[in-house]
């Protein structure tokens, strides 16, 4: 099985603003800020996650008494060594405007989303963004979005190999709002042909396992192709596509374009099974979902990323601590992260 080579051209257009402004209309509100300012890019390269100055939307605080200058504070910095503090308040009122605007917001970058981050804002509201400060942790603390930070990432795998400096990191915002994952699909185009549907969430779900609910997502996600993006959507003719689909399942929203390549997840699929369906003289595309609690792909009681959810710093607190001293110096450490930003 051979998968279609890519260009660093190829790879460009599945980045949000290249696709966006022809599917705004049937995508999620969106705004897309582009040039960011240098310092903001050098804090997303930066070790360890703290909040910029000025970001977190709350009255400053004075921690020195009246009686109090500060030096001690001082001479400590100096001993620890000099810490670089980040500001960037143009780019904060651009996300407060964003909000203000939508309600709240949950970001992305080109092509990656930091949904691996979600544990550090509350489980009720996954990635919702309310404060240019939730929009900035959420991006500090995901290994998702690294991928995006230099173009020797985003362009690997390309031939010929592309030039840095047809690649500008742009930060896009996006409008929140409540999704019911269970209606979330991933599309497979190959040749211009949609051979595959899968489910994205990794959960079982009676209801996509009726076969009037089969038949309707195969009806409706290939006259949404057909009609909405099979015409507009330009060259490279291999491609992924996510929807979310509407309740009724009859109409969908575009949620995502994505390379058909290694680099994205085929889900439910394996490339060679792509690969057979091509070969197929059915040109009916193949739904899959998760048909059991004992799918093999189903999600067990433990929470997706699981293995992103533990801060490195904790790990380190952790060590020879029963769960009570753990906790107290958890709360310390975080009460000095707060502190000192």
């Amino acid at each position: 099985m051979s998968l279609p080579a890519l260009s660093s051209s190829d790879i460009l257009r599945f980045q949000f603003s290249s696709w966006y402004p022809m599917f705004s209309s049937i995508s999620i509100k969106s705004t897309v800020i582009r040039p960011l300012p240098q310092n903001f890019i050098d804090y997303l390269h930066s070790d360890g996650v703290h909040v910029p100055e000025g970001s977190d939307d709350l009255p400053a605080e004075s921690t020195l008494s009246d009686d109090e200058d500060g030096t001690e504070q001082e001479e400590q910095s100096s001993d620890e060594g000099e810490v670089r503090r980040f500001a960037f308040p143009e780019l904060d009122s651009q996300i407060r405007e964003c909000i203000r605007s939508y309600e709240a917001v949950f970001p992305k970058l080109n092509f990656s989303s930091p949904k691996d981050a979600s544990w550090v804002l509350p489980a009720s509201s996954p990635l919702k963004c309310t404060s240019p400060a939730d929009v900035y942790m959420l991006l500090k603390s995901s290994d998702f979005i690294t991928h995006d930070l230099v173009a020797e990432s985003v362009f690997d795998g390309c031939s010929p190999p592309a030039d840095s400096c047809s690649y500008e990191l742009e930060l896009v915002l996006r409008k929140w709002y409540p999704v019911e994952r269970s209606r979330e699909v991933r599309c497979f185009v190959r040749q211009n042909n949609l051979l595959g549907i899968s489910q994205r969430d990794t959960n079982y779900y009676d209801f996509l396992n009726s076969e009037p609910s089969k038949t309707k997502i195969v009806s409706s996600v290939r006259d949404f192709w057909e009609t909405k993006i099979r015409p507009k959507w330009q060259a490279p003719e291999d491609y992924t596509f996510d929807l979310l689909l509407t309740r009724d399942l009859s109409r969908g929203h575009i949620l995502d374009f994505n390379p058909y390549a290694p680099r994205t997840d085929p889900l439910l699929f394996t490339y060679d099974d792509l690969h057979a369906l091509s070969l197929s003289p059915k040109r009916t595309p193949e739904l899959r979902v998760i048909d059991s609690r004992a799918h093999p792909a189903a999600t067990s009681n433990a929470p997706a990323y699981q293995h992103n959810m533990i801060p490195f710093e904790a790990l380190s607190l952790s060590s020879g601590r029963n769960i009570h001293e753990f906790a107290e110096s958890w709360k310390e450490e975080i009460e000095q992260s707060l502190r000192d930003s």
